[in-house]
């Protein structure tokens, strides 16, 4: 019964195609891709140019679709000094708008329950302060608020139901929940197991000069993403190779994973709770693991070094990985069969590829 379940799914797979948009920061470029199931091909559909000054490098750097798969989202990080977030059209790719958002604005996340627009500014290139979690009406692009939240914060994940954001702080080894419809911190993580229930600025003590003093960060937790069907967050610990599951009812980390795979840096579970992919970013290879056991499935060498985004097929059976590449080397998207293990096709891109967004998923008759 199994085994004709499992040829029924795979051949349904084999007639779909899957879209998604991939972010080339250091060339200014946003690539539209789309994989053919049927032929374990992908090719690029489009290369937008993204930003408004030809003669600066801009930074697209996070990414996403609204909802309703109409628009899409970029923010670009490399301001005078502030960044934006940039809205376009799906289909045309034609600009709408932008506003303007805080330092270094990076990673995002849609709401699908609002519209809403949740971004990171991550202040790369400022002082190590506290930094702020912007959040921008989808439709309207007007930035709601502004949240004071962790230094350097990185990261944005919503929950199933909508009503939660996740970010890290990396430079103070803390996870965020963020109130997504209050506007507000709600609860603060330290992932070396001290909780704090205000945020990094009102533990910090100050040097003659009035700048923060800190310790030196330890986990550099870099990404966290929550279970779709778990009281559960991910979070990768770039900095110390460990991937700590932390119980959202509990709000303590219920089990450390040590990492065989150097530098995890993004990772999300798959739709149906049962794997969780991680992005090595150190050795430039992907990790699948098995969410009940807490083991690793598989480790699979990525096509260049420097291994970035995540993104999983709605229907569970694909991942789709950024990797930057090295020095002159085009960026690339590495697309894994999460039933077999194995690297299917890669898809060359513009430089440093980042950010990265799943948009559709169509059957081919």
């Amino acid at each position: 019964m199994a085994a004709s379940v499992l040829l029924m799914f795979s051949a349904e797979a084999f007639g779909q195609s899957y879209s998604f948009y991939v972010a080339s920061e250091s060339e200014d470029q946003v690539s539209l891709i789309t994989f053919d199931a049927n032929e374990a091909k992908a090719a690029i559909d489009k290369v937008i140019t993204v930003g408004e000054f030809p003669t600066e490098t801009e930074g697209p750097h996070g990414l996403g679709v609204d909802p309703s798969g109409d628009y899409w989202y970029v923010s670009m990080g490399h301001g005078m000094p502030y960044g934006h977030l940039y809205k376009y059209e799906t289909g045309t790719d034609r600009l709408i708008t932008r506003t303007e958002l805080g330092m270094f604005p990076a990673s995002l996340d849609v709401s699908e329950q609002t519209g809403w627009v949740y971004v990171v500014n991550f202040n790369l290139h400022g002082d190590h302060v506290p930094s702020s979690l912007s959040v921008v009406d989808g439709e309207s692009m007007a930035e709601i608020e502004r949240i004071e939240t962790g230094i350097m914060p990185h990261g944005s994940r919503l929950s199933p139901d909508g009503t939660r954001q996740y970010h890290t702080s990396m430079m103070t080894d803390e996870l965020f929940e963020m109130d997504a419809f209050g506007l507000a911190v709600n609860r603060v993580l330290n992932l070396n197991g001290e909780e704090q229930r205000n945020h990094a600025s009102a533990a910090m003590e100050m040097d003659h000069s009035g700048h923060p003093m800190m310790s030196e960060p330890v986990v550099k937790p870099t990404w966290a993403s929550p279970s779709p069907n778990r009281p559960e967050v991910y979070v990768a610990g770039n900095g110390n190779d460990r991937i700590y599951v932390v119980n959202t009812d509990s709000w303590a980390v219920e089990r450390v994973l040590e990492s065989p795979g150097r530098g995890p840096y993004n990772l999300e579970p798959t739709p149906d709770g049962k794997k969780l992919v991680v992005s090595y970013k150190g050795e430039g290879a992907t990790g699948i693991w098995d969410i009940e056991t807490g083991e690793q499935l598989a480790k699979i060498k990525n096509s260049r070094m420097v291994t970035h985004g995540v993104v999983i097929s709605p229907d569970n059976r694909y991942a789709f990985i950024s990797v930057e590449g090295i020095g002159g080397e085009p960026g690339s998207v590495d697309i894994i069969d999460l039933e077999t293990h194995e690297l299917v096709d890669v898809v060359e891109v513009g430089k440093q590829a980042g950010g990265i967004a799943f948009w559709k998923l169509e059957t081919n008759n």
